[in-house]
């Protein structure tokens, strides 16, 4: 079976339409067959995007496994000054992203990657909610890789299931970033953040 976080040109499409609320904002998203959390915004992102908090100092955002947009949308929509981009391996999940950009009237960059392959900048924040499906190697790769791609004072934030490994999640960014914090605890989820303190040479 093929999964959201693999590229299936052949699945049926299936759009859906449907608002989602961020902060003050009436946000409008495309979903389809082949993406995770087709019909709204899981609940993991939400407790995510409920806890992040971004000072104007950040300048910059990488949305990392993006499917339909949820990170990259919301938080575009509430901290305009942010430069975002967003990558994910499937397909139909850019072409969705790039759709609810339009659709809410943001700009951000768009692309596909796996994980970091198609990646070359550094970014103050890197936010992920990881394809858990994907597999342990690939979500462990999205975490302790990001430290590559953040600037001094960078923030990595993710959000997973303790089910799911967020204890394990929580030790590899302990062990790259030499700090992780438990942001919050809702239902299961972790929302973890880590902080790139090392300066560039």
């Amino acid at each position: 079976m093929k999964h959201y976080y693999t590229n299936n040109e052949n699945l049926e499409s299936s759009p859906e339409e449907f608002i989602y609320r961020y902060q003050e904002k009436e946000l409008t998203f495309i979903s389809d067959n082949g993406v995770f959390s087709k019909k709204m915004i899981d609940y993991g992102s939400r407790v995510l995007l409920d806890t992040i908090k971004i000072d104007s100092n950040k300048k910059s955002l990488l949305d990392v496994g993006c499917g339909y947009g949820t990170f990259g949308v919301s938080l575009k929509s509430v901290y305009p000054f942010l430069q975002v981009e967003m990558v994910d391996v499937n397909e139909r999940a850019i072409n969705l992203a790039k759709k609810n950009l339009q659709k809410n009237n943001l700009d951000a960059k768009v692309y596909m990657s796996s994980v970091y392959d198609n990646v070359f900048g550094k970014y103050d924040l890197i936010v992920t909610n990881p394809p858990i499906r994907a597999g342990k190697e690939i979500v462990t790769k999205i975490l302790v890789e990001a430290k590559e791609h953040l600037n001094y004072k960078g923030e990595i934030w993710a959000v997973i299931q303790k089910k799911q490994g967020a204890p394990s999640a929580k030790k590899n960014l302990e062990a790259v970033f030499g700090n992780v914090t438990i942001e919050k605890k809702d239902k299961g989820y972790y929302v973890l953040k880590a902080v790139n303190w090392l300066e560039a040479e």
